[in-house]
This record gives structure tokens, C-alpha cells and sequence, in this order.
């Protein structure tokens, strides 16, 4: 079958795809610890904590990681549009090399959105941390660690609208409490108050702009100042809630369990639909998960109505 080249068969477009694939902005890189997955799931026994250094005395001892665990399976993901073959041909105006690049930047969008709703999800049952509760939870209990919250809430008049002062009050909060955090040995999991981000809906995101960069806040000097970035996702819906990250550990508060990478194929006009239907396929395929890693490296943060 003879096609007018416009440019948009699949060698070309391939490229245009990753082209767009690689420079969309993206966060997931930031907030989750990459793990390279060989199987169809993995199982992390590792996440009890490493005993802290001791005196040698009479020698090593060697002590067990805690036997906490559990098994994520990796997940199939695609993203398929079928374009007229007519379509291609009379292309002069670029549009379907739009739909590639847009579909380019929702798969590498993707995984963003994924922790965004492991997120909106932590506080509620079957979305568990590694010690059997919830992500988000005020009964966390680990070994020695003692029991400990990580499901805060802080006053505001106006809870989905939050004031700078309001939201500076409330990440000064969710930071102390971070850094109060204990491992299963009873040792803190945070030295200190790095790489911290804070994750707004987009109705938050100039306050809590505001609240991490303004040298006064509310006639006072902000001792704030530069404590935090902001990362505003649209897929955050509560416009009351908010959620601090640290993502600086080795382990961060999220883990990318990395399978198949995303790859782009098409079926133009030597495939089978191509001929039979003269529909072109052009779709993306992966294969990951992205699932929870220490809930000591994230605060959930609720605006409530003072009492």
C-alpha cells in the first residue's frame, strides 16, 4: 500500500515520541528509590532498619533485619490511538504528531500520577506501609521505634484555602515531627531536615510558594525560609491536604519497581489492520509499579477548622 509520506510514519515518529518523552518534566525520580525488577514481583525483606555501629568488645554480633515484608507485583501499562489512514495522508497540519507528543507526555507523566495516588490513598486501609497499617497512619509501630503518627492536622479558618502564615505553621509541624521519628532499633530515621519536599494541589501552591521562599511571613522573619521545595500535582483533588517528603535516603518514601521500560511500536501499513481496515496503531507499553517505601520520610498534613 502506498502512503504519502508526511513525516509520520514510524521511524519518525519514534523519535518525536522519546524526543518529547525525555524532556517532560517529571517528579517520580525525586521521591522513589529505583528498584530494577527481573521477575513478574519482588519481595523487600529489607526495609527493617541497619543496626547502628557499636564498640567491637569481643567481636561481631551479627544481628538479623527485621523479618517485615511484602510482595509487589510489577503491572502492565499501555496507551494506544488508532488513526484513519486517510488521516495520514492528508495531514497538513501537524495534529497527529500532537496526539504523539501528548501521549508522550502521559507516559512519562505516569508515574507521577501513580504516587499521587498512593498519596490520596495512604490513609486508608489495604494501602499499607511495610509494618501492616496504612501509609499514613497515627499507629505506626516497628520493632523499638515506640508508637508514632504520621497523619497530622493543623488549624486553618478556611482549611481548603489556607494562609502563608497557616502553611508555614503547619510545615513547621510536619518538619519536627519528621525529624522525631524513630527505626525499628529505636534510633532516629532523619539527621537532619534535607531534600525536603512539599506536594500541594495546585490551589495551595502559592501559599505554600510563599511560606518555603518569602524572607517575611506575617510580619515576621521566616525561619523557613529555603526549609523546602514545592511540587504542585493536579491530581491532587483535597484541596485541604498537603504531604512532606524527604528525599534524600537511601530508601525514599517510594519505591519504582522498574520492569520493562516504555517502548513506542506502531502498525501502519504492512500490518494486518493497516490493509485490511486502513487504521494505523500507535501505542506505548511498559511495565512497573510504584509502591510505598518508608512512611518515616512522609507526613500527611490535613487543614482542619480550629477548635
Amino acid at each position: 500500500m502506498a502512503v504519502i509520506n508526511t513525516g509520520l510514519l514510524m521511524k519518525g515518529l519514534r523519535s518525536e515520541f522519546f524526543n518529547r518523552f525525555d524532556i517532560t518534566n517529571t517528579h517520580f525520580g525525586d521521591l522513589s528509590t529505583r528498584i530494577e525488577s527481573n521477575s513478574d514481583s519482588e519481595t523487600y525483606k529489607w526495609l527493617g532498619s541497619i543496626p547502628r555501629m557499636r564498640e567491637w568488645g569481643t567481636g561481631r554480633i551479627a544481628r538479623g533485619i527485621r523479618t517485615e515484608s511484602y510482595s509487589v507485583e510489577n503491572l502492565k501499562y499501555e496507551s494506544t490511538i488508532e488513526v484513519d489512514r486517510d488521516e495520514i495522508a492528508d495531514d497538513k497540519t501537524g495534529q497527529i504528531r500532537i496526539r504523539v507528543a501528548e501521549m508522550a507526555e502521559r507516559a512519562a507523566t505516569h508515574k507521577d500520577f501513580l504516587i499521587s495516588q498512593l498519596l490520596i490513598n495512604g490513609e486508608t486501609t489495604g494501602f499499607n506501609s511495610f509494618d501492616g497499617v496504612s501509609f499514613f497512619n497515627d499507629s505506626h509501630v516497628s520493632g523499638s521505634s515506640g508508637v508514632q503518627d504520621n497523619n497530622l492536622t493543623s488549624p486553618a479558618v478556611d482549611p481548603n484555602n489556607p494562609t502563608t502564615a497557616e502553611f508555614k505553621g503547619a510545615l513547621g509541624d510536619a518538619i519536627g515531627t519528621m525529624l522525631g521519628f524513630h527505626d525499628d532499633q529505636g534510633d532516629p530515621m532523619s539527621i537532619s531536615a534535607t531534600d525536603l519536599v512539599c506536594v500541594v494541589p495546585t490551589t495551595m501552591f502559592v501559599e505554600a510558594s510563599e511560606a518555603v521562599n518569602a524572607t517575611i511571613v506575617n510580619s515576621t522573619t521566616n525561619a523557613l525560609q529555603g526549609a523546602a521545595r514545592v511540587i504542585a500535582f493536579p491530581w491532587l483533588s483535597d484541596q485541604s491536604k498537603w504531604y512532606l517528603l524527604k528525599t534524600d535516603g537511601v530508601v525514599r518514601p517510594f519505591i519504582f519497581q522498574d520492569r520493562e521500560p516504555v517502548e513506542f511500536t506502531a502498525l501502519t501499513e504492512d500490518s494486518d489492520e493497516g490493509f485490511r481496515r486502513e487504521k494505523f496503531m500507535y501505542g506505548v507499553r511498559a511495565r512497573y509499579r510504584l509502591t510505598y517505601g518508608y512512611w518515616q520520610f512522609a507526613v500527611r498534613m490535613n487543614f482542619t477548622l480550629p477548635t
